[in-house]
């Protein structure tokens, strides 16, 4: 099999699975889902999905995952504040570069 239909196969494989979670709600619920508990799983698991895929990145992403832990908790501080989101960004990478140079020194 050559290179080109190789990786042709694999992008129409990930479209197809990634489509498939997609289509069969919809075409699974007819009619308005009245369960008020499948409605607040609904509504909160696209922020659970982002927030599992967020986190480990987080962690991963410095140097240390000290310096990590604390631009974490920088940016946890200054959302629960009620800060925007580019405040809250660079503030928190801020606090990785501070942290990360002040480690280096040590």
């Amino acid at each position: 099999m050559n290179q080109t239909l190789y990786w042709a196969a694999a992008v129409l494989v990930m479209a197809v699975v990634t489509y498939i979670p997609r289509v069969l709600p919809l075409s699974l619920m007819r009619k308005k889902v009245k369960s008020q508990f499948l409605q607040s799983f609904l509504y909160y698991m696209p922020y659970a999905v982002l927030g599992a895929m967020t986190f480990p990145a987080i962690l991963y992403a410095t140097a240390t995952p000290w310096s990590a832990v604390a631009g974490f908790a920088a940016a946890l501080l200054l959302s629960f504040a009620g800060l925007n989101l580019l405040p809250v960004a660079l503030v928190s990478t801020g606090t990785v570069f501070l942290v990360e140079w002040l480690m280096r020194l040590w």
